[in-house]
């Protein structure tokens, strides 16, 4: 099965320049903890709900651009990768979604780990996903007290 079958296309994106509470927003509307932040439909970062925590409201900055907390390092698949690479992907590097991009790495759906789970021969691969994302390392293990 590709990514095509099972990605969501109606993608809400933001802008670098767009405020944190923009994305906020888009977030809230689209029942989702992140959003691609794209600059002319070419994805260029992504924004979770924890980045706007962590790197704006726990530090009393609430007048920030979505630029400021994104993360550049952006993992895509294309509409044709196997489902099942893509679940791989998504373990290896440890995400919920993954941006889809066409030939021209321009965004044209998400697909979602719940995407995944949703195919009945996904479904041992997705949980797999899960358990490899959701497993802390040691640089995420330090909370303080």
């Amino acid at each position: 099965m590709k990514v095509e079958q099972i990605m969501t296309t109606n993608v809400q994106c933001c802008c670098g320049t767009d405020s944190i509470q923009k994305a906020a927003q888009a977030m809230k509307n689209y029942n989702c903890g992140s959003v691609p932040v794209c600059d002319n439909k070419k994805v260029i970062g992504v924004i979770t709900d924890r980045d706007i925590v962590l790197k704006a409201v726990a530090r009393g900055k609430a007048d920030v651009r979505v630029e400021d907390c994104m993360s550049n390092k952006v993992v895509t698949c294309t509409p044709d990768t196997d489902a099942h690479e893509a679940a791989d992907l998504m373990a290896r590097h440890q995400i919920r979604r993954l941006p889809v991009v066409n030939a021209s790495g321009e965004l044209c759906g998400i697909l979602a780990i719940g995407d995944l789970a949703t195919v009945d021969i996904h479904i041992n691969e997705a949980g797999d996903a899960l358990s490899k994302i959701s497993t802390r390392t040691d640089q995420q293990s330090n909370i303080v007290h």
